[in-house]
């Protein structure tokens, strides 16, 4: 695929919330965390949902059904139907379905998300690798998955058994830090058998094709927190994406970010859908956003000005990414990020 290489955030005169028709938003580290709302989302999605934007959650996380993801969202303020949820469960059971015959047996490493999306498509779940099955298929099963699960599926896939991953987060956002994601299981099974796996979850094709066959966008944007799935798989879907900073990426992970991971637009939190985005640029040598000019020197980032500190950051990573090109920054951005409070 050949795209341009972006060098700065966008602007946007119109709030996001007009200037698309779907946003197809994260959950963990974007609406909630540890299964709390994040300050802002609930207020800033009932405002986005009432100037007739629709909403859309797309999640890596296979453990619980749409309609367990919907009730949640629901009780947390956020009116939601089971239609309105699309999973790498959904997206993994399409891709399994387009290769075993009907009716196939699948041996399911993982949630109950699995199983439902499974059977929506004509397949039939198992447990053991002695069923007999056509596939084996993994999914982020949640911290008390057994130990013996991962055993079932080595078994299987050293046989020649096809083997699918939902996804290869390496980890997820919880209530008490950053845990252990379904790529951490995953790697567990590859070690023991040498295998690679067929994935289905973002930042890969099968995600964003189930995502816009289920929604019918037409002029989507991606909401995510991190930028090797959420942003890189709106890069590969190549679809417009806004980053926010309620997760697990940084501004110095978001400075070094290579083409593939840098966001349309970058915003605190879901705030951000209501409002315009300022414009970045070309001043004094360098970059300037709201009060604030970056520019790349010898050996460091070097950020003078004063305002918002979103602008800085906005202005840092047009230094960062234009510098870089398409590679990754190696300016060192800590003094500049530390002035701004990130």
């Amino acid at each position: 695929m050949s795209q341009s290489v972006r060098t700065r955030p966008e602007g946007s005169g119109q709030a996001l919330s007009e200037a698309y028709d779907t946003a197809l938003l994260d959950l963990d580290g974007v609406v909630y965390a540890g299964g709390n709302a994040i300050v802002h989302a609930v207020e800033s999605l009932a405002t986005a949902r009432a100037g007739g934007m629709h909403l859309a959650y797309v999640t890596n996380n296979a453990l619980r059904t749409p309609d367990t993801v919907a009730e949640h969202l629901t009780e947390l303020g956020i009116p939601t139907g089971a239609d309105d949820v699309i999973t790498s469960a959904q997206a993994v059971a399409r891709l399994i379905s387009e290769q075993v015959p009907a009716g196939s047996r699948v041996l399911v490493i993982g949630g109950e998300g699995l199983r439902v999306a499974l059977r929506e498509r004509g397949l039939v779940p198992v447990e053991s690798a002695d069923d007999d099955p056509a596939a084996v298929v993994q999914g982020f099963g949640g911290p008390d998955l057994p130990w013996s699960r991962f055993g079932e599926a080595s078994y299987a896939v050293a046989r020649g058994v096809p083997w699918f991953a939902s996804n290869t987060d390496l980890t997820i956002p919880s209530g008490r830090g950053i845990a252990p994601g379904n790529g951490a299981a995953v790697e567990v099974v590859r070690i023991a058998t040498g295998a690679e796996p067929q994935v289905a979850g973002k930042p890969l094709p099968p995600m964003h094709r189930e995502t816009i066959l289920r929604t019918g966008a037409a002029r989507p944007l991606v909401v995510g927190d991190r930028l090797d799935t959420d942003i890189e798989g709106a890069f590969n879907g190549e679809v417009d994406s806004l980053l926010v900073l309620t997760g697990v990426t940084d501004g110095a992970q978001l400075l070094a970010a290579p083409p593939q991971h840098r966001p349309t637009y970058v915003d605190a939190d879901l705030r951000g859908l209501l409002t315009g985005q300022p414009e970045v640029v070309e001043a004094d040598g360098g970059f300037r956003c709201g009060g604030w000019t970056a520019t790349a020197g010898g050996e460091r980032l070097e950020l003078a000005g004063d305002g918002e500190a979103l602008d800085g950051l906005r202005a840092l990573c047009a230094a960062a990414w234009t510098a870089a090109g398409d590679g990754t920054c190696e300016l060192d951005g800590g003094k500049a990020l530390a002035r701004l409070g990130l």
